[in-house]
């Protein structure tokens, strides 16, 4: 019960930030979604780098993993904002930010994550 007690903490904290960067990025309502693109990467970079140090190092407790890979980077990341971006985005037929952000979002959220475990090597 004590692991479900980290990744919630870690989950709410994530959810927090990542509402935080999107009410300041999100601004303009139409375009790119920069909040949920820099969460999106920014947790990707992070998650690289949790992973990376507990692999590398086996310093991060088993707790503080779910915490911040499982919980925080869990919440603090979001497929499903991701997903009704690109739906709004088609709908408002615009295909050029589509292409942009999900091709951008995909492409660097993988480099953030080799970038991350390749910082901690």
């Amino acid at each position: 019960m004590k692991q479900v007690l980290f990744v919630f903490l870690g989950g709410g904290t994530g959810s927090v930030a990542r509402y935080f960067i999107s009410k300041y990025l999100n601004s303009n309502t139409t375009g790119i979604p920069y909040g949920t693109l820099v969460a999106n990467v920014t947790g990707s970079l992070l998650i690289g780098i949790i992973l990376g140090l507990a692999l590398k190092n086996n310093v991060i407790s088993q707790n503080t993993l779910l915490f911040l890979a499982t919980g925080f980077c869990g919440g603090f990341t979001t497929f499903s904002t991701f997903a009704y971006e690109n739906h709004l985005l088609l709908k408002s037929g615009d295909f050029v930010n589509f292409a942009i952000y999900t091709i951008g979002s995909f492409v660097i959220g993988f480099l953030f994550v080799f970038l991350g475990m390749f910082i901690t090597k």
